[in-house]
């Protein structure tokens, strides 16, 4: 398990490298056990890779879905190189330790362990491992679409994720927003002569400082939030800027329409040309994603917690690919390995011992629900 946990950090799945080294570990490390998984690839480099453990048919299966790519590595200086997977004092460090490869392995492992021990199942386990949650989802979207024709409906949906063992049945959905001020460029000796975009930024910011998302608060996740996280503008520093543009991480709540909240964004501009003629913006989706809410009394959140033993699902602020797994029809829970407040910084690691403890839940969930 901690070999297939390196061997992952170390194929580097951004979405400049791909998926694809990663997909080839994981059909390799089947392989081994005679279980046949299928690669899906384009792009050259991006790849899914899934693989289905047959059984009786008289129970609905259960699918393991995981996301395969892992963010960059940042900035900031790690003590470890990033992309060099290191063993210390029982963890595991590495980008993507935690966010999910700790996860992947040990699920992995799980489904190899029934195997080797001939274990007779009631119901199919599917594996799938996905390309870009980080970025798109491409890849879950890719398999969503192609899933299931013909077969049986799943009895539902496990991801993974790092959760600390926490059972996820609620969290919140994501809008990405890019906004473009627009100008007119001038020599910078006569800044009259033009239009500075970043200034028309500066007064679409001093509003936004201020400004709230109408909604109403979730009884599990609270409220929505805003944050402004990039912002760019000017080609040179003698030139008067036509363009500066920011892009806003917005996290929504269940049932919160992204169409309402653009429209409420567009009575701003308005406000701000009524103040000043010259202002001029625009809006685009860059990324958006539903919330996540399963009904933590359904069958399968109900049996998922006695195999588990942990009784108390909760919510929590981050997005996962589990709105667009959902709409297989089947419920949707996220758990796993690691610390949720390790994800995309620097010295990210997974401690081992969890990753054997995942390892030992997910066989327990699968010989319970399954056989």
């Amino acid at each position: 398990m901690k070999q297939l946990l390196k061997k992952l950090i170390d194929a580097q799945s951004t979405v400049e490298k791909g998926e694809l080294a990663a997909a080839k570990l994981i059909r390799e490390e089947f392989a081994k056990s005679g279980i046949v998984s299928v690669i899906d690839r384009w792009e050259q480099t991006r790849a899914n890779v899934t693989a289905t453990i047959k059984s009786s048919g008289e129970k609905k299966r259960i699918l393991f879905a995981c996301h395969l790519d892992v963010v960059g590595p940042g900035e900031e200086k790690w003590t470890h190189s990033p992309f060099k997977s290191a063993q210390s004092q029982g963890r595991i460090y590495g980008r993507g330790a935690a966010d999910m490869k700790g996860g992947i392995a040990a699920i992995v492992c799980a489904i190899k362990d029934v195997v080797d021990l001939g274990i007779k199942l009631k119901g199919d386990i599917v594996f799938a491992a996905t390309a870009g949650e980080e970025t798109d989802s491409c890849g879950t979207k890719r398999f969503v679409k192609g899933f299931g024709k013909g077969e049986e409906k799943l009895a539902g949906v496990v991801i993974p994720e790092p959760t600390d063992f926490d059972v996820i049945t609620a969290h919140r959905g994501l809008l990405w927003l890019e906004i473009v001020t627009a100008g007119k460029s001038a020599h910078g000796s006569t800044p009259q002569l033009g239009i500075n975009a970043i200034s028309m930024m500066k007064m679409l910011l001093d509003e936004l400082e201020y400004y709230k998302i109408k909604a109403q608060p979730h009884k599990l996740l609270g409220n929505c939030s805003m944050s402004i996280n990039t912002i760019s503008g000017g080609k040179a520093i003698n030139v008067v800027p036509d363009k500066c543009r920011i892009e806003i991480d917005i996290r929504t709540l269940p049932g919160q329409s992204r169409k309402d909240i653009i429209k409420d964004l567009r009575k701003v501009f308005a406000k701000l040309r009524r103040k000043n003629p010259k202002f001029k913006a625009d809006i685009s989706i860059v990324r958006s994603a539903e919330a996540l809410e399963t009904d933590c009394d359904c069958e399968f959140v109900q049996s998922f917690c006695a195999a588990t033993g942990i009784c108390k699902t909760k919510a929590v602020g981050f997005t996962t690919d589990g709105p667009d797994f959902a709409r297989l029809g089947a419920p949707v829970v996220v758990f796993g390995p690691g610390k949720p407040e390790l994800c995309h910084k620097p010295n990210e690691y997974i401690e081992i011992a969890d990753v054997q403890r995942a390892a030992e839940y997910y066989k327990e969930v699968i010989l319970k629900l399954l056989g």
